[in-house]
């Protein structure tokens, strides 16, 4: 790139420079928030990355790439989509407001077209490394899409998130030479100058990971004074100088600059730097590669040339770069005064009334933000599928059956099905056969990118490695499931191509990998994962792996609809009806209204069940109303006034529960029965879909001012006001909320304690889960009446 071009992309970046500092100002000073509370803002953080970013959008980019921004350069990334024209001017003065600008980059609330939700640190860095090998698997399966870089900008501080080292880790991430990472590499975090620059072992830990390093230390005024005689010790002194010495420079000029960055020099610096000016050595001994764009340009070339390993830069950058406040320890979150705007918006040539201006379209510059606006469109992404998934696959059980062998069973079904097989993919972090994934990777195989060499043979698991395998799998790492199922679930957009993504994991650690499912669901990826075995019902493996509060995970994340049937058919019904939400293109699903979108959680169990009740209650109201009640959240597996007709005149009260603990809630409905009192027994396979109907018809009366209504799906399942006990293998307030939704009194049963290690009737009995317990409850619930 010759001179002229260098100029024109540095008047940008100052443009790029000024914008994101101002976004932040008037988010802070111009608008008047009525509450007192400080809106915020990153204008340190911001400039510390404007000459990566404008070098890559204006520069270096292709449409296809991909970019995640690091969470506070956010303003940067805005100003860069105002210039290119992809932004209207009303937002610039609405960061941090309601519909406006968010803080951190969202692919799901931002106006602007944003790649990756960052707002986490540690997942949007890895986030593109799991968008790069969903490509590979979607390249694979589906021919060649066009050439796509995945790029993460990411803090220096975010390094010190163990989710990233994990993600570098793992073999599934391995050869993905699409992927590049700029680390904005400017030694400081929130609290302070870090002191000490781990440049060596972070290079170490990458480069032992397979990945290829680059470091753009100097920019080219010190490479240019290195070059001159004696230049060799200028350049080791910088290098072996304190970082904490180093960034203080930066509040410096004149002698004061001088005498700090020659403290502790050794012999023949000061001579060197003699003939130096005091206005000029401040520019000079500050001149870092992370703001010479040349050198950037040349760092991202470098990248492109190694194609068979991920790349990482490190981009030495100073926090704060061209602000009054660069360098300054405590600048992280600082704002500058009105006056340091004013000075700010004089230095870069504009006024008041020229401030929010884009490029003079007839300028240079102008000319080269409308060539990359063009370069870089996209056309829209289809994200519906556009096949049917069957609403049921018709798995059958004759015997007692686990929730978790027939999810296996019914994935090896949709497998075999001709239009929705071949867009199934499932995932796991080593736990695929113990939650039985096997006979869907004896159907289809495992991924890997070229074909490997089985070397032993297992006549229960055909470990088939190739690129026509459809399971990836992972190390033990929570974090990187629920990444990779994120990426998946958004390969409609990122990589062209929708899929029906499917994981699995220890229900358990659902909890180790929460943030990253709750990054994936705020992004708006859709994917199913079954968390099994789960509960106390996992007797014998103890406390520590007997999970409680995962049904309130699941009822509680937005974007997430959680479900836990207890048996075959349901589970069938119920996972057939997640995936046909998924792939869009599946008739209209029993589910209430506004049809939803996100994820699935299916909570499951190995305890075989007892399928009779079951095909009772099928034979009682008939598959077609029986699927419409299940999927939509509750159905009524057993109606006392049919099963009991002398109990016609009886008190009645029911018995809600879900998963594992009907058989002991049917008992307890039997041993009601001979005391007189008639039990209904209500099968709760989605508490989710029961309180979003509640909370819709709750929220219009508030709105409208109005009675509430009773939700069809509680109506259908319920008798209003009728003293209800709810049994759960899980936190007792999950299911608590029913009797509000009733109007009734209610007891709710379940596990508030850490579990331990013994049989499931021996831990039933120590929650109070058994028969005995569940009749008490229910005689405690109707003398609340």
């Amino acid at each position: 790139m010759n001179r002229t071009d260098l100029d024109v992309l540095d008047e940008i970046q100052q443009r790029v420079l000024w914008l994101a500092t101002r976004i932040v100002d008037a988010a802070n000073h111009d608008r008047d928030t009525g509450d007192g509370v400080k809106v915020g803002g990153h204008q340190a953080s911001s400039a510390s990355l404007v000459t990566a970013m404008t070098a890559l959008w204006f520069a270096h980019l292709d449409a296809e790439d991909r970019v995640a921004v690091k969470p506070h350069a956010s303003p940067v990334f805005h100003a860069i989509q105002y210039l290119l024209g992809n932004l209207d001017r009303s937002y610039l003065t609405r960061l941090r407001a309601r519909g406006g600008l968010q803080s951190y980059p969202s692919r799901t609330k931002d106006p602007d077209e944003v790649d990756f939700s960052t707002g986490s640190v540690g997942l949007g860095a890895a986030a593109p490394l799991f968008a790069a090998a969903t490509r590979r698997y979607v390249d694979a399966h589906f021919g060649a899409r066009p050439h796509s870089r995945f790029v993460a900008l990411i803090g220096d501080a975010e390094l010190d998130e163990g989710n990233i080292w994990e993600a570098v880790a793992d073999p599934a991430t391995t050869g993905l030479g699409n992927v590049t990472w700029l680390v904005d590499f400017n030694r400081q975090s929130l609290d302070r100058v870090v002191p000490g620059v781990r440049i060596n072992q972070w290079r170490g830990q990458f480069e032992a990971a397979g990945w290829h390093v680059v470091e753009v230390k100097y920019g080219r005024k010190l490479a240019e004074a290195y070059a001159r005689p004696g230049g060799e010790a200028l350049r080791d002194w910088i290098d072996a100088m304190p970082n904490e010495q180093y960034q203080s420079l930066f509040g410096l000029t004149g002698a004061a600059l001088r005498k700090q960055f020659l403290d502790g020099a050794p012999d023949g610096i000061e001579a060197f730097i003699a003939d130096i000016g005091d206005d000029e050595l401040g520019p000079l001994v500050t001149d870092l590669g992370g703001h010479d764009m040349a050198a950037m340009l040349d760092a991202y070339a470098q990248c492109d040339a190694v194609t068979d390993r991920p790349s990482v830069v490190f981009a030495y950058t100073v926090k704060g770069w061209g602000l009054p406040i660069a360098g300054n320890p405590r600048n992280h979150s600082a704002l500058l005064t009105a006056e340091q705007v004013d000075a700010l918006r004089t230095a870069h040539g504009l006024t008041r009334e020229t401030e929010w201006d884009r490029l003079d379209p007839a300028s240079e510059a102008g000319i080269r933000a409308g060539g990359r606006r063009e370069a870089l469109s996209r056309a829209p992404r289809e994200r519906a599928l556009g096949v049917t998934v069957p609403d049921t696959t018709r798995v059958r059980a004759n015997k007692p059956i686990s929730t978790q062998e027939i999810f296996g069973r019914v994935l090896v079904e949709l497998a075999r099905n001709p239009e929705v097989g071949r867009y199934l993919v499932t995932t796991a972090p080593d736990v695929a056969t113990s939650t039985n994934l096997a006979g869907f990777i004896n159907k289809t195989g495992v991924f890997a990118p070229t074909e490997q060499r089985s070397w032993t043979e297992d006549r229960m698991l055909r470990w088939t490695e190739s690129p026509a395998g459809q399971h990836i799998e992972l190390g033990i790492s929570e974090m990187n499931l629920f990444l990779l199922l994120g990426q998946l679930g958004l390969a409609w957009d990122l990589s062209a191509q929708p899929l029906l993504p499917v994981g699995t994991v220890y229900d358990p650690f659902v909890l180790r990998g929460l943030d990253a499912f709750l990054y994936g669901t705020y992004s708006g990826s859709r994917f199913v994962v079954a968390g099994t075995p789960s509960g106390i019902t996992l007797a014998p493996e103890g406390g520590a792996h007997q999970s409680t509060i995962t049904a309130s995970v699941g009822l509680e994340l937005p974007g997430v609809t959680f479900l836990e049937p207890a048996y075959a058919a349901t589970l069938d019904w119920l996972l057939c009806d997640a995936l046909g939400q998924i792939a869009g293109g599946a008739a209209p699903s029993a589910t209430a209204a506004p049809a939803e979108d996100g994820a699935y959680y299916f909570r499951l169990s190995t305890r075989p069940i007892d399928q009779a009740p079951f095909e009772a209650a099928r034979a009682r109201l008939g598959d077609a109303v029986l699927r419409r009640q299940a999927v939509a959240g509750a159905y009524r597996l057993v109606d006392a006034h049919e099963a009991y007709p002398h109990l016609a005149d009886a008190p009645v009260v029911q018995l809600a529960a879900s998963g594992a603990v009907l058989p002991e809630v049917l008992a307890a409905a039997a041993e009601l029965a001979e005391e007189g009192i008639a039990a209904h027994v209500v099968d709760v396979t989605s508490l989710d879909r029961l309180y979003r109907a509640w909370q819709r018809t709750l929220r219009q009366g508030v709105r409208t001012a109005t009675v509430p209504s009773v939700p069809g799906a509680l109506r259908s399942a319920f008798v209003d006001r009728v003293p209800v006990v709810t049994v759960h293998d899980a936190a007792s307030h999950a299911m608590a909320w029913l009797g509000s939704a009733l109007a009734a009194p209610a007891v709710p049963l379940g596990v508030d304690e850490f579990g331990q290690s013994g049989s499931v009737h021996e831990l039933y009995d120590l929650h109070d889960l058994l028969p005995g317990s569940i009749v008490n409850a229910a005689l405690a619930a109707l003398s609340l009446r």
